[in-house]
């Protein structure tokens, strides 16, 4: 029985939403997984915390405007998700440390399958997220990693998806 309970569990993909050149591959690579095997795309996007010592009126207003930024962003991102999968994706956005905010999700949402994660396609390294991971930050991760190279076209994300 607990068998079948695993089988049928829908596959999660995870893509952490930023502005960054690489994260729409990662993105497309996502939503083609998930609707090539009957999985969901679930989506987050982690805000800074607000700087600095300001009154507590400003640090609100900061907050909000982050907040208005962040659902922004995530629902441009959201209808492409919508588009290439067919259903809408979950999304989370949160305060804090992107690297903190994803290790808690992941702890919280059992459903999360895969982490799918754009690796910047300039010599400057993979990215910040991608290089925690790749060293000893990778045994925090309880599911796969998937790094999609930020240099692929569209037709060669939907040929390996």
């Amino acid at each position: 029985m607990a068998e079948q309970a695993t089988e049928m569990r829908e596959r999660v993909f995870l893509v952490v939403v930023d502005q960054s050149p690489e994260m729409p591959n990662a993105l497309r690579y996502a939503c083609r997984r998930a609707k090539r095997t009957g999985g969901r795309v679930a989506m987050l996007y982690v805000m800074p915390p607000p700087e600095g010592q300001q009154w507590g009126s400003v640090v609100d207003l900061m907050r909000q405007e982050a907040r208005q930024e962040a659902e922004a962003v995530v629902a441009r991102h959201a209808d492409t998700a919508a588009d290439l999968t067919g259903q809408p994706p979950s999304i989370h956005i949160r305060e804090g440390k992107t690297r903190d905010e994803l290790l808690k999700l992941l702890a919280e949402d059992r459903s999360v399958s895969v982490l799918v994660l754009g690796a910047s396609s300039k010599g400057e390294g993979p990215g910040p997220l991608v290089t925690s991971f790749l060293g000893k930050g990778g045994s925090q991760l309880r599911i796969p990693l998937t790094i999609v190279p930020g240099a692929l076209t569209d037709a060669e994300i939907d040929a390996i998806a």
